[in-house]
């Protein structure tokens, strides 16, 4: 098995409405994987569910699909990154900040990762902004691990960030990670099975290749790091991120982040 290969099976489950109650029993449920670009993947994140049998049930709001009304049918939700902003005043954008509310409203795993994690924030009332002076996290950087592992396990002290807003920290929930850099604030908790982060935990090589690649211009912004550099840090430091990932995810789709 390569090293760095994507998910081969992305979409086991219609995402388009499909009422899952109907379908046949599945040995166990599948998880809700919600995409903002064209050719989106969901690189390591998805490869750990599939190779633990949970189907991925993919929906891309952007081009029309509807997020379920309950997620009793779900092991849980997973939404993504992307180029859109959680302040952003399109229909389909604000919509999924509202659908927020259904995984916290009914307990269920939920994991945001960098936009996923600043719908979470915008949702419970939190400012999601750009850096003052103007910087990004854009490669490998380095964050601070402020949880003692109760949460988050061992997280590695690197990690990959894209990203040119942050989140605020909302009220009533816990800050797990932070950063000396631009975007202080990197992983936070609300009750007892929702967590976002602001890096990407499940970059592949071919992602970083891919968003680098047909991103130029970003990459000349304050805080971006060479797209070489990028590829080369991707080697020494993912086996250490996706190992706690892995042993991160076996804990969220049990439920058992916060205890």
């Amino acid at each position: 098995m390569m090293l760095d290969a994507e998910p081969t099976r992305e979409a086991p489950i219609d995402g388009r409405g499909l009422d899952l109650s109907l379908a046949a029993p599945l040995a166990k449920k599948p998880v809700l994987i919600v995409l903002h670009m064209e050719g989106a993947k969901s690189g390591h994140v998805g490869r750990w569910f599939i190779e633990n049998g949970y189907p991925l049930d993919i929906r891309r709001p952007f081009l029309g699909d509807p997020l379920p009304e309950t997620l009793a049918h779900h092991t849980g939700a997973v939404i993504f990154g992307g180029s859109q902003s959680a302040n952003d005043n399109v229909d389909y954008v604000k919509r999924e900040v509202d659908w927020v509310g259904v995984a916290l409203k009914e307990h269920k795993p939920y994991l945001g990762i960098c936009l996923g994690a600043q719908m979470l924030a915008r949702h419970l009332g939190s400012r999601v902004e750009m850096c003052g002076h103007g910087r990004v996290e854009i490669g490998y950087h380095s964050v601070q691990q402020i949880d003692q592992g109760r949460v988050l396990g061992t997280l590695p002290e690197r990690v990959y960030q894209w990203h040119r807003e942050g989140f605020e920290i909302p009220r009533g929930a816990d800050l797990l990670a932070t950063s000396d850099g631009a975007f202080e604030n990197q992983a936070f908790i609300y009750g007892p099975a929702a967590l976002g982060v602001q890096f990407h935990p499940e970059i592949m090589h071919t992602q970083i290749n891919c968003w680098s690649g047909s991103n130029p211009v970003r990459l000349l912004m304050r805080g971006a790091h060479a797209r070489h550099e990028q590829l080369a840090a991707h080697l020494v430091h993912a086996p250490r991120v996706h190992t706690w990932l892995d042993q991160m995810l076996r804990r969220w789709v049990e439920g058992r982040l916060a205890t």
